[in-house]
Formats: C-alpha cells, sequence, structure tokens
C-alpha cells in the first residue's frame, strides 16, 4: 500500500497544561489526542507557539511531575515522522535540550523566527516581547533567561524550583498593562510594521488569546492569532492545499 503523503503543517499554542482543574486538564489531554491522530494522517510537521505548558523549566537532572501523559503523546508524534517545532512563550521559562534529546522535537526556539513552505513565507513566535511597550515584562524576560540567572535557578532543589515556577506563571498571567486596547492590538500592529518592511504570507501567533486571521493592509500578508484552550474551545490552525484555516477541535 502507498504511503499517505504528508502535505499540511499544523499549529497550536496557548494550551496552558497545568492550569485548571483534573477534569478539564484531562478533556485537553483527549482533544490533544484527536488532533494528534489527525497531523499523523497528513501532517508534515506541528509548531507549537507557546504556553503549551502553564509552568516548565528544564533542571540538570529532573522533569517536573504532572505533564508525563502529554510528554509521551509527543515522543510517539515525533517518533511517527512529524517534525515538530516548540517556541518558548512567557510560561515556558526556559527550554533546554530535553524536548529534543529525549522526545525528538526537532526544535526548541525563541522569539519570531521563519520557514518557507509550498512557495510561501511563514513568520511565527508566540509573540511575548514583540513589538511596542510593556518594558516590563521584556526586563522581566530578560532576567529569567540570563545564563547567568537560569544557572543559579537549575541549581535549586526541584520542589523549590517548581514552587517558584508556579508563582512566576501566575505573576505572569495576571500582569495587566495599562492600556488594555493598545495591548489587545500590539501583535496585530507588529504585524503590520514587519509587513511593511520585509515581505512574508503569513504571520501566525498566540499569547494574547485573541484568536482570528486578519489580511495586513497591504493586502498580500495575513495576520493569524490562534486562540487559547483555556475556555472550553480547542483551536488549531492548519495550512493545507495552499490554504490556512483555523479550525476547532
Amino acid at each position: 500500500m502507498a504511503q499517505r503523503q504528508r502535505e499540511s503543517i499544523y499549529f497550536i499554542s496557548d494550551i496552558h497544561f497545568g492550569l485548571q482543574e483534573e477534569g478539564e486538564e484531562r478533556l485537553k489531554l483527549e482533544k490533544l489526542e484527536l488532533l494528534f491522530a489527525l497531523i499523523r494522517e497528513d501532517g508534515r510537521a506541528l509548531y507549537m507557539l507557546g504556553d503549551i505548558l502553564d509552568y516548565w523549566m528544564e533542571f540538570r537532572h529532573v522533569i517536573p511531575k504532572g505533564f508525563t501523559r502529554l510528554l509521551c503523546l509527543l515522543g510517539d508524534l515525533a517518533a511517527s515522522g512529524v517534525d515538530i517545532v516548540y517556541v518558548a512563550g512567557n510560561h515556558d521559562f526556559y527550554l533546554g535540550e530535553f524536548f529534543e534529546r529525549e522526545l525528538g522535537l526537532k526544535a526548541t526556539l525563541y522569539g519570531l523566527n521563519s520557514f518557507e513552505y509550498a512557495g510561501r513565507t511563514f513568520l511565527f513566535a508566540h509573540g511575548d516581547g514583540l513589538g511596542e511597550g510593556d518594558v516590563g515584562y521584556k526586563v522581566f524576560a530578560r532576567l529569567v533567561r540570563n545564563r547567568f540567572n537560569l544557572g543559579l535557578f537549575t541549581a535549586f532543589h526541584a520542589d523549590l524550583g517548581v514552587a517558584l515556577m508556579k508563582k512566576l506563571s501566575y505573576l505572569s498571567r495576571h500582569h495587566k498593562p495599562v492600556d488594555i486596547p493598545r495591548e489587545s492590538n500590539r501583535l496585530l500592529n507588529f504585524a503590520e510594521s514587519i509587513a511593511a518592511e520585509r515581505e512574508f504570507d503569513y504571520f501566525v501567533c498566540g499569547h494574547n488569546h485573541a484568536e482570528g486571521v486578519h489580511q495586513l493592509r497591504n493586502g498580500a500578508c495575513s495576520y493569524v492569532n490562534l486562540g487559547t484552550w483555556i475556555d472550553g474551545r480547542y483551536p488549531y490552525g492548519v495550512f493545507s492545499h495552499d490554504e490556512f484555516l483555523l479550525k476547532e477541535l
């Protein structure tokens, strides 16, 4: 039997595993299993654009408990031949070598990145720290991800480190910029500014949970926000047959 051609590129973000009550967490895992089954059918790659976990810090010798089923699902999907790229979000404090060396992910990345596929250029990021404003968070992120500070943090007793992670995650979630309307449009405005400087087809992100697809002013580019899984909906993005769609499980 001929092998099925894998042509689709999938995107998810802001699932926040570890945030909600047990029943909601279990349902998110069940939905993720359904999505991974779809990806195995025709997926070339999966781009996870940050905050898949509500808190994560890679330690030197231990793995934080509570995410075993998720990690097994990721390892199985990678082993099936799907390229998985994980972009750190503001709740993914540090992604080291574990996801690549132990689970087989293709890459773990930070910030704004790009790739080309089927004649299209994709810019992708979680969205934290991009654009103007929110200086406090940008300073915080630099401090947390500074190599010296990471060395100190990962030398902590793991229980103390996880407790601190959860506290930092809580503070990140409840950080509210003064200008709420400006913050809600910050990533869309950032995409517009990039479109004025370089050519691309899609700017794909998460972070502010504002799901939607918007054509940019130049008429040639699209802004895609993948939304979140914490409000009882389970959206994902897929590029297939020369079309980018937001779908829901």
